[in-house]
């Protein structure tokens, strides 16, 4: 497990976090119950992921930043896809993030929430129940609304935005932070 010596990660109702060798969970995160991290994902410091009612999975090469919070409802698992970003105070509370979504600082998604690939949730946005929100979407505001379809700029972002917090990710593990 590559998680800090020093990482929270608790048992719940006998199912155990999971932590890909190559992945990075900061010691002052809190990971609980039936969670996957996949490789070369990282958790970061405050992050709280609470699989005490259902599966949470994460892709591979994903961030979730400083003071998030990642939970289910009862009655769906939470699937977070690869390469996707999870921005600072950030609530993930849905049911599917897609493959490279970025997810603004402080946004919230809540119950039954489900992000296709390639969409960008702007800083702030609350995306209310039960929205679907289609492949290559750009969604902002309160309640969340699709503004429209991302640019070129956009698209080009999410391809390669996660590698940065790769990088931090090895650095921070070899330190033994």
């Amino acid at each position: 497990m590559a998680a800090s010596r020093r990482a929270v990660l608790r048992p719940f109702r006998g199912l155990s976090p999971r932590v890909h060798e190559s992945a990075y969970v900061s010691a002052s995160a809190y990971v609980i119950g039936d969670v996957e991290i996949g490789a070369e994902s990282s958790v970061w410091p405050g992050v709280v992921i609470r699989a005490d009612r259902q599966k949470i999975t994460i892709g591979q090469r994903t961030n979730i930043q400083d003071n998030s919070v990642v939970h289910t409802n009862r009655h769906f698992p939470l699937t977070i896809g690869g390469e996707v970003m999870v921005g600072h105070g950030a609530v993930i509370h849905c049911t599917r993030l897609g493959d490279h979504v970025l997810v603004g600082n402080n946004a919230t998604l809540l119950d039954e929430v489900e992000i296709d690939e390639f969409c960008i949730i702007a800083a702030g946005t609350v995306v209310p129940p039960g929205m679907k929100v289609p492949r290559g979407s750009f969604v902002v505001g309160v309640p969340g609304q699709v503004r429209g379809p991302l640019t070129e700029a956009q698209w080009a972002r999410l391809r390669r935005q996660g590698e940065g917090y790769v990088q931090l990710a090895r650095e921070y593990r070899e330190a033994g932070l």
